[in-house]
């Protein structure tokens, strides 16, 4: 909240228009029912239909305008600055875009994915216990999206073998697409799912629940290796390896200089000996890595390139807001850069994406809002409050997410950008200060004491 004497920015007066007035039913309940809601759309996001996510990222739109209007502003934060900064370069490159119309389409489909992590930094920041309550939904769409997953190695296999190119280093290759119709986004969906479940294996007490984050993780990780998609791999041996770095350093803060120095090097060393041996001993994992180094020989190497040298082309010729937010205006303008046969539906790098979508100046609000998160998500996780250990976890969200867009926008999908939202949402509530979290991490030092990470 805002202490009296500092004045409310000009950006937020609209909140708490109706905080006096009558409480309704709905009103009463706003915590319980957004919480559904966004248990339901994170349970549901690799197994509703896209008309379904529509309208329950709608939803949580309406139910964020409502609440805020209920409620007095706060403090904006440095992430929700850096979030208001993506906002209006997309909103400036919407202006100056050659096809305006379509871009409008790609900046209204960002700011329903920013209505959902509005609402879910308001329910966090309003009641933390929330957390585990939408890990535990993510958890288990992500439980029975990698179950299907698995399940078709055993089904026939004439529909995964539309997945195999016979161009390829990797040929005959057998690739799990689960629900999602596409190897590479059931491995971008798995890839930020991974940390969160390692830290509610960590926090959740009771077996029945650690059962439950335990399957998770390991049938997640089953499934993300079975998608073969190398950029997923990537991410998530820079993920799951950044967050066995960071929770070793915070369980040996306190112990002597040596040690607390020589563990986490103990750590790499292992962890690179162990890959390894993996990619030299499993035959199709050094297939599958070999095929990144094959350069053009290999064909999906090959078609990114052209894609790339495409979108570079797009971007010397408007470099500073580019041709606007979305999917449907990157369509439009492709087409006049592309090589023959080799049309794209995005650039296929998250860098490359920003700067043909909003230009330079949308590539540096990116990057601003990723250091910032990662800034605040190391900061927050040395602490002990009840969100230390999902910053580090989120922290490891964005790395692995960040490896894997250097080859990929599967990010841009809601399937993966919303369970990006929610740990940036974890890492603004966290950084707030807000009281009711630092209460809720006094109750949680006992049971660090006991079970500590």
């Amino acid at each position: 909240m805002l202490s009296p004497a500092t004045p409310t920015p000009l950006l937020l007066r609209w909140q708490g228009l109706l905080a006096g007035s009558p409480a309704g039913r709905l009103t009463q309940h706003l915590p319980l029912i957004s919480g559904l809601v966004l248990a339901a759309l994170l349970a549901g996001l690799p197994l509703v239909t896209r008309a379904g996510l529509s309208l329950l990222i709608a939803a949580c739109g309406l139910l964020w305008v409502l609440w805020a209007l209920r409620t007095p502003p706060g403090r904006i934060g440095p992430i929700n600055l850096a979030l208001l900064a993506v906002l209006a370069v997309a909103l400036l490159a919407t202006g100056f875009s050659p096809v305006p119309m379509a871009a409008a389409k790609g900046l209204m489909k960002l700011t329903s994915y920013l209505g959902v992590y509005a609402l879910m930094r308001q329910l966090l920041a309003s009641s933390p216990v929330w957390w585990d309550r939408l890990v535990a939904a993510l958890l288990a769409g992500e439980l029975l999206t990698s179950v299907i997953g698995i399940r078709q190695l055993y089904a026939d296999s004439s529909e995964l073998a539309r997945w195999s190119d016979n161009n390829s280093v990797a040929e005959g290759t057998v690739r799990i697409y689960s629900s999602l119709d596409n190897p590479n986004l059931l491995g971008g969906y798995l890839l930020p799912i991974l940390p969160l479940a390692v830290v509610a294996l960590l926090r959740w007490q009771g077996l029945p629940r650690r059962l439950f984050a335990l399957a998770s993780l390991v049938l997640g990780i089953v499934a993300l290796v079975l998608t073969y998609s190398r950029g997923a791999w990537m991410g998530m041996v820079a993920s799951l390896g950044l967050l066995g770095l960071l929770l070793a350093m915070r369980q040996t803060r306190h112990w002597p200089p040596f040690w607390r120095r020589t563990l986490p090097l103990l750590l790499l060393v292992g962890s690179a000996v162990a890959l390894v041996v993996l990619v030299t001993q499993v035959e199709p994992l050094r297939v599958r890595v070999m095929s990144l180094v094959a350069g053009r020989e290999d064909s999906s190497n090959n078609f990114r390139i052209n894609v790339w040298t495409a979108a570079l082309e797009m971007i010397h010729d408007r470099p500073w807001l580019g041709i606007g937010p979305g999917n449907t205006a990157f369509n439009l303008i492709y087409p006049l850069y592309q090589q023959p046969k080799f049309n794209a539906l995005s650039a296929y790098s998250i860098p490359l994406e920003l700067l043909v979508e909003a230009g330079v100046p949308g590539l540096l609000a990116g990057l601003g809002l990723l250091l910032t998160a990662v800034r605040s998500g190391l900061s927050q996780g040395s602490g002990h409050g009840l969100l230390a250990l999902p910053s580090l976890a989120a922290v490891s969200v964005f790395v692995g997410l960040g490896v894997q867009g250097l080859t990929d926008t599967i990010f841009f999908r809601p399937e993966v950008q919303l369970v990006a939202l929610f740990s940036l949402a974890t890492l603004a509530v966290a950084a707030s200060g807000d009281p009711r979290a630092a209460a809720g991490g006094r109750a949680v030092r006992s049971a660090e004491a006991t079970h500590p990470a």
